[in-house]
């Protein structure tokens, strides 16, 4: 059921008019009347009717593209890509489209807030960039807020983040194959010869980071250098930010752990350059001394000095997919699903241990 102004009303307590005028901000309103009338409006999820109310369309020309950090390569790239297929018939200025990149800093509560907030928009689209947080409490209210957007007309695409198994709002899902490539990588260490792995992981609450650190230790198990010949997973691995400065602190973590390491995996290429950073300043070489690898093949990686060996996903044809799935311009793959392969990149930053 739709909810009215007259319903925020009743709500706060107040009339009609006073609702309107703490919404529009045109007519002073006490302070403590305006903070019950918001919370009013977040209670029963009210959406403003905008300027698009008064156009025939149910939603407006805009896109929104939700991004855990928009100087992150990562998400940058594929935000850059639902961008430039956004555009085309249907819009109602030259048939473009406006895309909307909301910056979430990895904060559930944001990535909340900015759906609330398209969907006050009547957004026509919203593409979900990168891992989920691995809470229930959220997954729940994600489902929630997604199934309201569905119900308004938006089109909800995930990009690059595993399905949401309690809403059917979504109308396709793209994600990647994060512990295949894991383990992929895990296995080209092992055929190298190396049994001392350190692992610099992402937040532990992220599905990105768990799916490719499933993937290294199944590698390690298959090969039997789960336990005895690789040590005490756990202690061989640390957790962190996707961050260059987490790789360089985390590093110098492992190599006090282990001294013996002959390689270490990073949980993506811009937390590998902080640990290649952090062995170089301990005197050590790559990859004559220990080997490093990555996770995604960001541009930097091939200019990497070596080389980084990475796991490649493909960030721009993702997002491009992603946001034809946006625009109605591409059917939704079986079952709203499809699985993103990647592919293994070896480079100079890994070679046989030597010690």
């Amino acid at each position: 059921m739709t909810v009215t102004l007259a319903d925020v009303a009743a709500r706060a307590q107040v009339s009609p008019a006073t609702v309107s005028r703490v919404l529009n901000g045109n007519y002073p309103v006490a302070a403590a009347t305006r903070e019950r009338v918001l919370r009013a409006v977040d209670d029963l999820d009210y959406v403003l009717n905008g300027p698009a109310s008064s156009l025939a369309a149910a939603t407006s020309d805009l896109v929104g593209i939700l991004v855990n950090d928009i100087a992150d390569p990562f998400f940058g790239i594929m935000a850059g890509a639902v961008q430039s297929e956004i555009g085309g018939p249907g819009g109602r200025a030259g048939g473009e489209r406006m895309a909307v990149v909301c910056n979430t800093g990895g904060s559930p509560e944001r990535e909340l807030t900015y759906l609330t907030l398209l969907q006050r928009q009547r957004a026509a689209a919203v593409v979900l960039t990168g891992g989920a947080l691995e809470d229930p409490a959220h997954a729940a209210a994600m489902s929630a807020k997604l199934a309201r957007l569905a119900d308004a007309g938006t089109r909800i695409v995930l990009c690059g983040r595993p399905p949401l198994e309690d809403s059917d709002a979504v109308a396709a899902t793209l994600t990647f194959d994060n512990r295949s490539g894991g383990r992929r990588l895990t296995e080209h260490l092992l055929t190298l010869g190396h049994r001392r792995i350190g692992y610099v992981a992402g937040p532990m609450e992220r599905t990105t980071t768990r799916h490719r650190l499933e993937g290294h230790r199944d590698a390690l198990a298959a090969a039997g250098a789960g336990n005895a010949g690789n040590g005490d997973q756990e202690e061989l691995t640390v957790h962190g930010p996707y961050t260059r400065r987490s790789g360089y602190e985390a590093t110098l973590e492992l190599l006090r752990r282990a001294p013996d390491l002959t390689a270490i995996v990073a949980a993506n290429d811009t937390v590998a350059l902080g640990a290649s950073a952090a062995l170089r300043d301990q005197g050590l070489r790559i990859p004559e001394d220990i080997s490093v690898a990555g996770f995604d093949d960001l541009p930097f990686s091939v200019d990497a000095v070596p080389a980084l060996t990475t796991v490649r996903l493909p960030l721009y044809e993702a997002g491009a997919r992603a946001g034809r799935l946006a625009t109605g311009a591409e059917e939704a793959p079986p079952g709203g699903v499809a699985t993103i392969g990647a592919e293994l990149m070896v480079r100079g930053s890994t070679a046989p241990p030597c010690r």
